[in-house]
């Protein structure tokens, strides 16, 4: 009896262990997707044009670094800034795609760090070519406050771009007289 006993409770102790396991991670894949859903929430709102959506992703004050394309330097911004700066330009383009995928994703307690490739590719009808695409990477750096994945900082890689670069120009004339 005692040795029956004994292997029923270790059968229930593992048992126990493996679902203990399986909810852990479970929760760690939930975490990490509503980490994911956050940054392309970010991506897709703003080829919608739809700022407020945009702005709601962003913590109150976020790291913003674009200047491996820019050469400008990293700053400390609102979400307010973020949108009033891509209302500048990219609503000059008939179109805009940002393309994100090859989530890599580590989540220490209430702050995360997410890393991806992005392509961003401009549509304008122009005689000298009608797109102009940019590739890197993405770095964001995110909180979840107030129960909510909040990106705090952002960091563009740029690898290459491709296509008519002067389609920005024309963008931000356009989003000016719109």
């Amino acid at each position: 009896m005692y040795h029956q006993n004994t292997a029923t409770m270790k059968t229930l102790f593992i048992t126990l262990l493996m679902t203990t396991s399986l909810i852990v991670n479970a929760q760690q894949m939930e975490t990490k997707i509503n980490i994911q859903e956050t940054i392309s929430k970010l991506f897709v709102n703003s080829d919608n044009r739809i700022w407020d959506e945009v702005e709601a992703q962003f913590a109150p004050k976020v790291m913003m670094d674009y200047s491996s394309m820019t050469g400008n330097a990293a700053a400390e911004v609102s979400p307010k800034d973020i949108t009033t700066s891509w209302k500048s330009v990219l609503p000059g383009f008939t179109y805009t795609h940002h393309q994100i995928g090859n989530f890599i994703t580590e989540v220490n307690g209430n702050k995360a760090h997410s890393f991806c490739y992005g392509t961003a590719t401009h549509f304008l009808e122009d005689e000298n070519g009608n797109i102009w695409t940019v590739v890197g990477s993405y770095d964001f750096d995110l909180e979840k406050i107030d129960g909510s994945w909040k990106i705090t900082a952002m960091t563009f890689n740029y690898k290459y771009q491709n296509g008519n670069s002067k389609l920005i120009e024309r963008a931000i004339e356009n989003a000016k007289n719109n």
